[in-house]
């Protein structure tokens, strides 16, 4: 039977955020600010999470490539914190001209607290006295998504899509509601620009939306789901464009797990393969610690086996990543007396639903859908709830079209929502 939706208690926080496109111009804005007042007049204590418009961020940071090759991490920051801010400011001018008071807030002034690791922090401590004391006064708030500042008062950002998190940690501290606004519906069965008959997910479990994320969908920032999973926010996912329902991400204690919830995919990683690996206890922990010092996220892991005593290890980061992490590899490869090479030229094609751990034979159909299309697959990892095979970069399409048109009926039931998801 279909879960209700859930629905918002009365006079409840509700957070709204709005992601780059929803604010790409001064109309969009406009729009942003009418739709906060909307919900502010529906009785609601309103807190907008904005990104910055459109392009900005990509614009600072080609900016900052112009000025120096290699900028200062802590200055990039400084840099690229002001888009959110100058996306706060003029939503809050707009909610004034229809009469209703906002105020707007850096990240800092709302209280988010974070590491002190620069372009990709951590949210530690929320400290939101100013915005309760706002809300309170009946004002709407604008927060810069993004940012936060650190430990040692240094300004922070969160990360491509970090403002996802300002937002779902901002719910968890206030007790309130998520709504992430974007240029999609929703939560997709797979990527409708590859997948035009892809369908919106109704409901999606964390546990499940955690894989997808991080296999490659880019509706929500892999943090913010970690956010609203450990902290029980549940989050709903919806277009800026539109007032129908999106697809909300919570335990929905269905009947059954959907055997296939999503296909997903990336593009936006590298595989490093560090060969002659010497079989010996602690070289693994060797390798790794020094890429987490570096505070380089490392997805996929593949051991391969030993022969001659050495092994090959290949694991996945993301491209943004790829310049530190050749530092940080090339020192370490002299230290240990290790070979490496890059593999750029492919993407990751995942399958993800919680059902797989309960019906055998999923991995096979994959393998066999791809083999039956000539698509060769170089690598292979997997999940209680995943399999993701590494493949030719040109193939990905190809890929993601041919295996939902194999788990069309799975997918289908999953997007109805008839069990589990």
């Amino acid at each position: 039977m279909a879960q209700p939706e859930p629905q918002a208690a009365p006079g409840r926080v509700l957070v709204m955020k709005f992601g780059g496109t929803s604010v790409a111009d001064a109309d969009k804005i406009r729009r942003v600010a009418a739709r906060l007042v909307a919900a502010h007049l529906a009785g609601r204590r309103v807190v907008g999470v904005v990104s910055a418009m459109g392009h900005t961020t990509d614009g600072l940071v080609e900016l900052a490539e112009q000025v120096s090759p290699r900028p200062h991490p802590r200055e990039m920051d400084m840099l690229l914190s002001t888009g959110e801010r100058i996306t706060a400011a003029l939503c809050a001018m707009a909610i004034n001209d229809l009469g209703h008071h906002a105020v707007s807030l850096t990240g800092s002034q709302a209280g988010i607290v974070t590491d002190t690791v620069h372009t990709k922090a951590k949210i530690v401590e929320i400290r939101p006295r100013r915005i309760s004391e706002a809300l309170e006064r009946g004002d709407i708030v604008l927060v810069a998504g993004f940012q936060g500042v650190s430990t040692a008062y240094d300004v922070t950002t969160l990360g491509r899509g970090g403002s996802d998190t300002t937002a779902v940690a901002l719910a968890a501290a206030l007790d309130g509601d998520c709504e992430i606004y974007t240029d999609v519906d929703g939560v997709f069965t797979a990527d409708p620009r590859i997948v035009p008959t892809a369908r919106k997910l109704r409901s999606v479990s964390p546990m499940e939306m955690l894989e997808m994320a991080g296999a490659g969908a880019r509706v929500l920032q892999l943090r913010a789901v970690e956010f609203g999973r450990n902290h029980g926010v549940p989050i709903h996912v919806r277009s800026t464009f539109s007032d129908a329902d999106g697809t909300w991400i919570r335990e929905d204690g269905g009947m059954e797990d959907a055997i296939i919830s999503g296909i997903t995919h990336t593009t936006d990683e590298a595989y490093v393969t560090l060969t002659d690996v010497p079989d010996e206890p602690g070289t693994a922990a060797s390798i790794f610690n020094a890429v987490a010092a570096a505070h380089i996220n490392v997805d996929t892991i593949i051991q391969n086996a030993v022969t001659h005593g050495d092994a090959d290890i290949t694991f996945s980061v993301p491209i943004d990543d790829l310049e530190l992490m050749t530092d940080t590899i090339e020192g370490l490869c002299a230290d240990l007396g290790l070979h490496w090479r890059v593999i750029r030229d492919v993407a990751k094609v995942s399958m993800v639903g919680a059902g797989m751990k309960s019906n055998p034979g999923v991995a096979a159909r994959m393998f066999q859908v791809l083999a039956d299309r000539q698509i060769n697959v170089r690598m292979i990892a997997t999940s209680p709830i995943k399999v993701s095979c590494v493949i030719d970069r040109t193939k990905v399409g190809d890929a993601v079209t041919a295996l939902h048109d194999a788990f069309r009926a799975e997918l289908e039931v999953s997007a109805d929502g008839a069990v589990g998801v």
